[in-house]
C-alpha cells in the first residue's frame, strides 16, 4: 500500500518497533552491573560517551517539542516507551523559546532547543547552547550543521498554501499558483497565517517577499502584501487547523508537510477536499522557502544525559521515519523512501529557494521587527 494511508503512521511505527524489539536502536550496552540502571552509548566521534539511565528524569523538557506539530507525539511516545522519561509537551514557537531562554539566562529550565534552525544559531550566538554531536551527525549535510556541534538540522520543510478544494470550487476559484492569486477577495476574506515571530511565519514572509522581488535587505514587498491581505480580512493566528477543517478558514499558509499531513492523516476532513500548493511570483520569481529545523543541547541544561539520548533518537533512522510518516522531509531522507504523495518534484523546481542562512541569522531580529512594525501585525 502507499506509504501515506491514514493507518500508516501507527502501522509503520509498530512494525519498526517490533523489528527492533529486544535491542535498543541507539546501542544499549547493557547493565553496568551496579544495579543503577541501563547504560547507553551516545554521541558521535569525540562526543561519544556512556550515560546511565539512573540519571534520567521522569520528565524531559525540550523547547518546541509539541503535539500537533511534525508528528512529535509519535516521537515522544516511542522515546518514552524505549527509554523511560516522558517528554513535556512544550507548546511554544521558536521565537517564544528564544525569548524564554533570554528571560531565564543563568537558570536554564529546559535540556534542549528544537525549532527553526536559524533560531538555534541565534541561541548559540547568545551563549545558550553547548557542543554535542549526536549519533548520525556525519549524515547531516555540512551546510545544515555547525562545525562546533552546537546546532544540527534534523528535518526540512517548504512554505506552502493549503486550501479547501470544495470551498474553492463553490466560489469558482482555481487552485492558486502564485502569491498574487491569494489577493483575490474570495481568498483573503478567510485566509490564516502566522506572524514572523514564529519560524513558520518568518518563512512565509520571506517567501512572499522573494516572490515579489524583495530581499533580506528590502522587505517592503512583503510589508505591502501583508497590509493588503489584512485589509481583505486575512488573520494572523497560531491556531487555525480546527477552523480549517470546519470551513471557517478556506486557506492557510504554513508548510508543505502541514497540508499533506492534514490531507492524508486526518479523519476530520475528506482527503479530496484538501489541496496543497507551492507558490511562485507573477514574474517567475520563486516563492517557496525551504527552511531547515534542528536542535541543540543547552548550556548548563538540566538532565543532559536524557537530552543527549533524545537527540540521538530523533536523528536515528527510526526517529527520522516518524517525521517522514507526517510528510516532513527528514534530514537523512537520502537514506529513506519518500511517499508518492509528496508534491510533484517539478513544482519544487519551479518555486523552491533557499537563503543565506548565516545572513538570515545576522539579520533575523531586525527582519522580524521591520515586518511586524511595517505591517502593523
Amino acid at each position: 500500500m502507499p506509504l501515506s494511508r491514514r493507518s500508516y503512521i501507527g502501522a509503520s511505527s509498530a512494525a519498526l518497533l517490533a523489528g527492533l524489539a529486544g535491542c535498543s536502536s541507539l546501542g544499549s550496552v547493557g547493565s553496568n552491573g551496579s544495579g543503577d540502571g541501563e547504560t547507553y552509548t551516545v554521541g558521535h566521534g569525540d562526543f561519544e560517551t556512556e550515560i546511565n539511565a539512573s540519571a534520567f528524569p521522569d520528565m524531559l523538557y525540550f523547547y518546541c517539542v509539541q503535539s500537533g506539530w511534525m508528528n512529535w507525539p509519535t516521537v515522544m511516545e516511542n522515546y518514552e516507551s524505549e527509554y523511560g522519561p516522558a517528554v513535556h509537551d512544550d507548546d511554544r514557537s521558536s521565537g517564544e523559546a528564544l525569548q524564554h531562554m533570554r528571560s531565564h539566562s543563568g537558570d536554564m529550565t529546559h535540556s534542549g532547543y528544537n525549532g527553526g534552525y536559524t533560531y538555534g544559531i541565534v541561541a548559540r550566538n547568545d551563549g545558550f547552547t553547548q557542543a554535542y554531536k549526536p549519533k548520525g551527525w556525519d549524515k547531516v549535510p555540512d551546510s545544515l550543521k555547525t562545525d562546533d556541534g552546537h546546532v544540527t538540522a534534523t528535518r526540512r520543510v517548504t512554505t506552502a498554501v493549503t486550501y479547501r478544494k470544495d470551498i474553492y470550487e463553490e466560489r469558482g476559484l482555481d487552485a492558486p499558483e502564485t502569491w498574487e492569486d491569494l489577493l483575490n477577495p474570495e481568498i483573503t476574506q478567510d485566509l490564516a497565517l502566522q506572524t514572523p515571530q514564529a519560524a513558520v511565519g518568518l518563512a512565509a514572509a520571506l517567501s512572499v517577499n522573494n516572490a515579489r522581488g524583495g530581499s533580506m535587505d528590502d522587505l517592503q514587498p512583503v510589508i505591502d502584501y501583508y497590509k493588503e491581505i489584512q485589509d481583505g480580512g486575512a488573520e494572523f493566528t497560531d491556531n487555525f487547523l480546527a477552523q480549517f477543517s470546519s470551513g471557517e478558514y478556506s486557506t492557510f499558509i504554513r508548510y508543505d508537510y502541514s497540508g499533506l499531513d492534514l490531507k492524508y492523516n486526518n479523519d476530520e476532513i475528506a482527503e479530496e477536499n484538501v489541496g496543497v500548493a507551492l507558490l511562485g511570483g507573477e514574474n517567475g520569481n520563486q516563492g517557496a522557502l525551504n527552511m531547515p529545523y534542528g536542535y541543540a543541547l543547552l548550556e548548563d541544561a538540566p538532565n543532559p544525559e536524557a537530552g543527549k539520548l533524545f537527540m540521538d533518537y530523533v536523528l536515528s533512522l527510526e526517529g527520522q521515519q516518524h517525521f517522514l510518516d507526517a510528510y516532513v522531509r527528514p534530514i537523512r531522507s537520502a537514506e529513506m523512501e519518500l511517499p508518492d504523495e509528496f508534491i510533484d518534484s517539478a513544482e519544487y523546481d519551479r518555486t523552491e529557494f533557499q537563503v543565506d542562512y548565516n545572513q538570515l541569522v545576522d539579520q533575523q531580529d531586525a527582519i522580524i521587527e521591520e515586518i511586524t512594525r511595517g505591517a502593523n501585525i
